[in-house]
Formats: C-alpha cells, sequence, structure tokens
C-alpha cells in the first residue's frame, strides 16, 4: 500500500472538517428527511501483497453496497466509487429490496462511479489519482447540504481524500489505527481489563519470535501451538501456526513448523513483512468445546457506545485460522457475555477518540459449564460482519439489545441469520450474476419483505470469474435461517453440476 502521511497544512483541515460530524449525527441523519450526500469509497487500504492473496478481491469493494439501503431515507443521496465499473443487474437488485420506496426514486439519487482500474493498488490511490473524477465528485454534492465520506478503513490517504472532497470522514481516526493493530489490541485488552491469551508484542524478526516462543513454553511446559500474527491482517491471511517440536528450539524447526495461512505467501515473504510492520506471538487457545465469537460496536460522533451485534463465527481453511461466515446473534451462552465485554473496551476506545464501526474478535472456551473469553483482536474497520448486520438492519428496521441479546423489528418478532463471504465452488463459473439471481427467484429463496425472510447476495460480481459468492440467509430462528442457507446453497450446486 502507497505509505503517505498528511502534511501539517492537511491535517489541520481535516481535522477542523471533522467538527462538522457530530452536529450532522445530532440534526440531520435522526432527520429521514434531511437532504444528505453520503460518499462511498469501499477501498480496502491493506497491504495489497497480502491482498492480491483473497481471490476476488476486488469485487470486495461490492460488499459496502449495502449502503445503499440508505436511499430508503427519500432526500439522501449516494455517490458510491468503485475500481471498476458494477454490473447493472446487480446494483438493480439492492435497489430492488430497499423497503418503501419504488427503485426509479432511488435511482435518481445515486451516483455511481469507477476508476476503470483494476490493478491491486487501494481504489483511494486510485481516485487520488484522477482529479477530473474527484472534481466531478465534488461538483455533484449541494453546497447547501450536509456530507460525509465513508470508507472501509481509515488511513492517511483517506483522510487526504476527505480533504481533497472538502467533507467529514465518518472513521476512525488514522492517528489511532495502532489500537486496531494486534500489538495495540493487546494493550487495549489490558487496560480494558480483559482476559486474554499469554503472548508477547513488538516483535520485529526471527529472533524476536524465536526468544518469545521460548519464553512461552518456559511459562507453560505444556503448551504444544503458538499463532505469530502480523499486526496487519485480513480475515486471518495474516496468521501462521507454529507447532512447538519435542527437543530445544532453533532456527531450523522453527522454519520448518511454521505453517503460513495466507496461500502462496511463502516464509521469507511472511518475515519480511514482519520486519516491516511487526507483530505479535501468543497462546494457541486449546479447549475441547471452542467457539470464535465477535462483537460489532459502534461509537458514534456524540461518543455514543451502541452495541451494535454479536456473532458465532466460522473458521476454515487448514489452520483454522481464516473467517469464513458468522451466524447472528451469538449462541444464548455467552452472547449477552460477550457483549458487556464489547462495551468495556468501547468505554476505553471511546476516551482515546476513537470513532465509528469496529469489532473485536474472541477465542471462548468452556470447562465445568463456565466459558472463559479470550480477547483476540481488533478490528477497527468495517468487516466480514459488517454488511451482513447493516442489510439485516436496514432492510428490516430493526435493533439489537445486547443486555438481552435479542434482535426485535418494529412488529415485535425477532431475526436471526447465518452469512458468509466464501462460498466457492469451480462450477459457480458456469453462472453469470443474472443466472444467480433468477435461480433465488424462481426457487423462492430471494428475500421477500412480506414474511422478512429469505436470501440475499453479495460479492455477485465475483462469481463468473472467481466462483465466489457471499451470502445472508435471514430466519425467524437459527435453524430456519441455516436451513434457507443448506437450501441455497444445495440448489446452487446442483444448477451447475
Amino acid at each position: 500500500m502507497q505509505k503517505y502521511q498528511l502534511s501539517d497544512q492537511e491535517l489541520l483541515q481535516f481535522n477542523q472538517m471533522q467538527k462538522s460530524l457530530s452536529d450532522q449525527f445530532k440534526y440531520q441523519f435522526p432527520d429521514p428527511l434531511a437532504p444528505k450526500t453520503v460518499v462511498v469509497v469501499p477501498s480496502l487500504s491493506l497491504d495489497p501483497e497480502i491482498l492480491s492473496k483473497i481471490s476476488g478481491h476486488i469485487h470486495y469493494e461490492e460488499r459496502m453496497l449495502c449502503l445503499l439501503l440508505l436511499l430508503r431515507m427519500p432526500r439522501t443521496k449516494v455517490i458510491y466509487v468503485t475500481s471498476t465499473p458494477i454490473e447493472e443487474v446487480i446494483v438493480d437488485y439492492y435497489l430492488h429490496l430497499i423497503p418503501g420506496m419504488t427503485s426509479m426514486h432511488a435511482k435518481s439519487r445515486l451516483t455511481l462511479l469507477a476508476c476503470h482500474d483494476s490493478s491491486n493498488i487501494a481504489l483511494t490511490s486510485k481516485l487520488l489519482s484522477k482529479p477530473r473524477l474527484l472534481q466531478h465528485i465534488k461538483d455533484l454534492i449541494p453546497s447547501n447540504e450536509v456530507a460525509h465520506l465513508t470508507t472501509f478503513n481509515v488511513t492517511p490517504l483517506e483522510e487526504r481524500l476527505a480533504v481533497e472532497l472538502g467533507i467529514p470522514l465518518y472513521g476512525c481516526p488514522a492517528s489511532l489505527n495502532y489500537f486496531g493493530s494486534k500489538t495495540g489490541s493487546r494493550d487495549v485488552f489490558r487496560n480494558s481489563g480483559l482476559l486474554l491469551p499469554d503472548g508477547f508484542e513488538n516483535l520485529y524478526s526471527e529472533n524476536d519470535v524465536l526468544s518469545a516462543l521460548t519464553s512461552l513454553r518456559k511459562d507453560n511446559p505444556k503448551i504444544r501451538k503458538a499463532v505469530l500474527k502480523l499486526n496487519e491482517g485480513f480475515s486471518g491471511d495474516g496468521n501462521a501456526v507454529f507447532t512447538y517440536p519435542g527437543g530445544d528450539l532453533n532456527t531450523d524447526n522453527f522454519r520448518s513448523n511454521l505453517k503460513v495461512v495466507a496461500e502462496d505467501l511463502d516464509y521469507h515473504a511472511f518475515m519480511s513483512k514482519l520486519a516491516e510492520m511487526g507483530g505479535i506471538v501468543e497462546a494457541f487457545v486449546e479447549g475441547e468445546i471452542k467457539r470464535s465469537p465477535s462483537v460489532q460496536i459502534v461509537i458514534n460522533p456524540l461518543n455514543e457506545i451502541e452495541i451494535v451485534s454479536t456473532h458465532d463465527q466460522i473458521l476454515g481453511g487448514e489452520s483454522g485460522q481464516v473467517y469464513i461466515g458468522a451466524s447472528f446473534p451469538a449462541d444464548n451462552e455467552y452472547k449477552k457475555e460477550i457483549g458487556a465485554l464489547g462495551y468495556k473496551v468501547a468505554e476505553y476506545l471511546s476516551t482515546k477518540g476513537v470513532i465509528g464501526r469496529f469489532a473485536i474478535d474472541f477465542v471462548s472456551v468452556k470447562v465445568n459449564e463456565k466459558w472463559s473469553h479470550y480477547a483476540i483482536e481488533i478490528n477497527l474497520r468495517k468487516g466480514g460482519t459488517t454488511h451482513p448486520y447493516l442489510m439485516l438492519q436496514l432492510l428490516t428496521n430493526g435493533k439489537y439489545d445486547y443486555k438481552s441479546g435479542i434482535y426485535q423489528m418494529p412488529n415485535g418478532q425477532t431475526r436471526y441469520y447465518r452469512a458468509t463471504d466464501a462460498l466457492v465452488f469451480e462450477n459457480f463459473k458456469k453462472l453469470t450474476p443474472v443466472d444467480l439471481i433468477d435461480v433465488a427467484i424462481c426457487n423462492g429463496l430471494h428475500f421477500d419483505a412480506s414474511t422478512q425472510e429469505g436470501i440475499m447476495f453479495h460479492l455477485i460480481g465475483a462469481i463468473a470469474q472467481h466462483g465466489k459468492l457471499g451470502i445472508v440467509s435471514i430466519g425467524s430462528s437459527h435453524q430456519r435461517a441455516e436451513e434457507l442457507y443448506n437450501r441455497t446453497t444445495a440448489l446452487l450446486q446442483k444448477e451447475t453440476e
């Protein structure tokens, strides 16, 4: 990723613009009829080498299409920018989902723009290199209305983009990104009084890692595995799992016993990234009954904290470290507990100036009918559990109460979902986006506003080239959501045999 730091003048402008966000969220955003513009730039401004290992990563820009559902507010405009143009059928799919709104009315307030650049460079960098496109966006924002920029994550590049556009950015300031690193996360957990795995931070070399691994085994002679994590990872692809050998540790058995999670990222490339960005080593949490829940939180510009959801994450890959999906809400046995732990972390981060949407991941182990929740990391950005929940909320107008652990709609009913970003089958390449939507509609799986149940797709643009698809299955119970999900996956496999 291109390294960039704001100049003193840019930083001054940025901080000045940010002051208007609190007024937007106090007056304009609670009012559905208040005119406003949201500029969406879904740039994955992450390390390009790690990002390039993710199949169809450019289509992850489509995940924030759930924000088109903001058009349900009849005076809101959305400007959505991507690397390459999004197919019209995909846009129409989202517009059709907007409740209480004709697609024509919504479409009249939507502007889609593209950089026409499919390279691995971050979308924000592409946009900043196109002054005419930047000016076009500025011209589309009415001078007498409020507007703000929203992105997937925030780096100095996104802050510079906000300065160029002359509008505030809703997200955590880049200066606070340390709290979202693996090292920073562990500091936050300690200061918040949470349980976390034994481990060591601020590691930059092979010798640092060997020393940390040796100390871990000295403190716990029975330890079997440990996890080495780069400070800036994505969906587990910045991790490597180390299995302890029988004898003393040395350079040779360290290298042979370290398994890098990301495919095609070899040992030397991984250690080069460690030297560049640093990382941590922590004990692999063992347990016969083990789960991986997460808590999603929003701190708004008024410094108000909301626990918006809890999930049970579904992890996969050879090492079991890669995020592939989630179930909402988390298990009844602990969803209230992790919600409360998330609130403690949010209280601490709010004192540091963190705003925006972020998630906290745990590893939870049950022993003698009691759950222990080990805090693992903070994703100080939007993530894999963001868009499924936003889809549910914007479609059903409900809200999650973390103290009861229940998501309730205005009619008093509750809803659940099963979601994934990583449904991959080679035969899916036989389908186009039009085929996919046709299969869902003809088989009664498409989300039905009258029952508030059904299937919604994302990453639709990745299906024809990468055989990859995202699914959110909404039902009146966990069992119903799982049933709809399984029916859909079985049907798609059958259709493409």
